[in-house]
């Protein structure tokens, strides 16, 4: 690998805004950082790339002063700073943007932005000067907001830029962005790619933590690499191929395109017969809907989020009520039955908020390994568990997933976000269901992990199970499902076989238009670009 690393003797350590010299973190007898340098420049995006749980959140975490390195220091426009807590880092000019975003859904934006460091007047808080501080940034950085809206009631982008507003409002001089994609839509992560532009040329400095090879060659200008904790090399992004930041990343040559025989479809396993089902404001989300997935084949549920896929899994698992219609699987009504019951039916369920529907993240990583189980033999006896056979449960499965960790007994929440991803796709796989719905499955997950996880869905439609899978990844829909079926505003408004469309035919279903539509206009922009 010594061919990626870029010479950075000539540079003097004035021109680094941020310098990590030799940066240990332990953890016991382990080493989440081991010697780890990072140098970045003043105005550059600066991607930090590495697998889930290579030690790049450790690394962003010791720079944002939520952790102390067990050795290094940490260099600041040449000077040694000493980063004792996340209100140093600010007093520093250094602000961190989570990946889980850390807003109280009940406060409104300009709460949450000047929470902790609130103007006041009279010792109470000065709303009209907040309030007038918070547009006075948002307009500079071209971030608007709507100060008087309350977080829960604000898309999962617009929350992004309420984090953003945080750091700004704090003085920020040096940005990190923890995985910021990783719950965007494709729309909301071209929105970001400009505000970080933007961020840049208002002299801004940017590290971004990320696994997405496209975002890095889209928007970083250097990018260090780190893997297993250890630093691998840095390089000119505009010098390399994305191929060979992988390679970099996974220590291994990795490839982009899944490879598989063509589906084999049986019977039918899910039935969907003109279900309606309704959001949380009493407004139909899913509308008449009907599909069948069979066995030994993977359907793909194609669509911008917010047009019933949510509404649609919760119905199909238990989780929400189906107004009209039915659900067979196997021949059998499953319509509102219980979780449990749906569950024990056949059906396994990779949830797409793995925090509020996948894991009890206080729990430990075995434990939510036996969510399913745990009231079975051997999980447990007479009612009571048997640690002994659910840790070694969990062990078996930590290394058929390559799940990383220390441990099968830390509580989940000290996984990576791709690791606890990685720990529920092996809780439902392993229990082999007729039926494995599979929502994002690989998002937050490395190339090496997508890699992974897409051999394992196909698996299980080569052992002639059905696949349910529901991505806001074309890329994804596209090399793993058999049949695509696009939801648009709560209906199915084409049905398609995935190597007989493309990206822009998908595109255009997903905006609402209808095959016919979509097929007719491809074909005249064709006939255009041919003359």
């Amino acid at each position: 690998m010594s061919d990626y690393k870029k010479d950075v003797s000539i540079v003097t350590e004035e021109e680094f805004v941020i310098e990590m010299r030799n940066i240990t973190k332990s953890f016991g007898t382990f080493k989440a950082n081991d010697q780890i340098n990072l140098q970045v420049k003043k105005g550059e995006i600066h991607a930090l790339l590495g697998e889930n749980g290579a030690g790049k959140s450790t690394l962003m975490n010791v720079l944002s002063g939520l952790l102390e390195p067990t050795s290094g220091e940490i260099l600041m426009s040449g000077e040694v700073i000493n980063i004792t807590s996340p209100t140093k880092a600010n007093q520093l000019g250094i602000g961190m943007v989570h990946q889980h975003f850390m807003l109280v859904d009940a406060f409104t934006v300009t709460e949450n932005i000047v929470l902790g460091n609130e103007p006041s007047q009279f010792g109470m808080l000065n709303r009209k000067e907040a309030r007038a501080e918070i547009l006075r940034v948002s307009e500079q950085y071209g971030l608007q907001v709507d100060p008087d809206a309350y977080v829960r009631d604000i898309s999962v982008g617009m929350q992004q830029r309420v984090e953003i507003l945080k750091t700004l409002y704090r003085g920020a001089e040096v940005l990190i962005f923890d995985e910021p994609t990783a719950v965007l839509t494709p729309q909301e992560i071209d929105e970001l790619i400009n505000i970080m532009h933007g961020l840049v040329k208002e002299g801004k400095s940017i590290i971004l933590i990320t696994h997405k090879l496209d975002e890095i060659k889209a928007v970083a200008d250097r990018c260090t690499v780190i893997r297993r904790g250890k630093g691998i090399g840095t390089v000119d992004v505009a010098d390399v191929s994305s191929q060979q930041l992988a390679d970099m990343m996974v220590g291994r040559e990795v490839s982009f395109k899944t490879d598989k025989k063509a589906a084999n479809p049986q019977e039918v396993v899910l039935s969907v017969e003109n279900i309606v089902v309704k959001e949380n404001r009493g407004i139909e989300a899913v509308k008449n809907l009907s599909l069948e997935v069979r066995a030994g084949e993977i359907l793909g549920i194609a669509g911008i989020d917010g047009n019933g896929q949510s509404e649609l899994i919760q119905a199909l698992t238990g989780l929400r009520k189906v107004e009209s219609g039915h659900i067979y699987l196997g021949g059998d009504e499953i319509t509102n039955l219980r979780p449990r019951k749906i569950t024990e039916a056949g059906v396994g369920h990779v949830p797409e908020d793995r925090h509020k529907y996948g894991l009890i993240l206080e729990m430990t990583l075995a434990e939510n390994i036996a969510l399913q189980t745990y009231y079975q033999e051997p999980m447990s006896q007479m009612g009571v568990l048997n640690y002994g056979e659910i840790n070694d449960h969990a062990r078996d499965l930590i290394k058929e997933f390559d799940v990383r960790t220390v441990s099968e007994v830390v509580p989940a929440k000290a996984l990576s976000g791709g690791n606890q991803q990685k720990a529920i796709i092996a809780r439902e796989i392993s229990r082999d269901p007729e039926l494995l719905i599979v929502a994002n499955p690989t998002r937050g997950l490395d190339v090496g992990a997508i890699e992974f996880i897409h051999k394992r869905i196909i698996e299980q439609r080569d052992n002639f199970k059905a696949v349910l899978l529901v991505s806001f990844e074309l890329e994804e829909i596209l090399n793993v499902s058999d049949r695509i079926a696009v939801l648009h505003d709560g209906e199915i408004v084409g049905i398609v076989n995935a190597n007989e469309t493309s990206e822009q035919e998908l595109g255009l279903l997903m905006a609402g238009s209808s095959l016919e539509k979509a097929r007719q206009e491809l074909e005249q922009q064709g006939v255009a670009e041919n003359e």
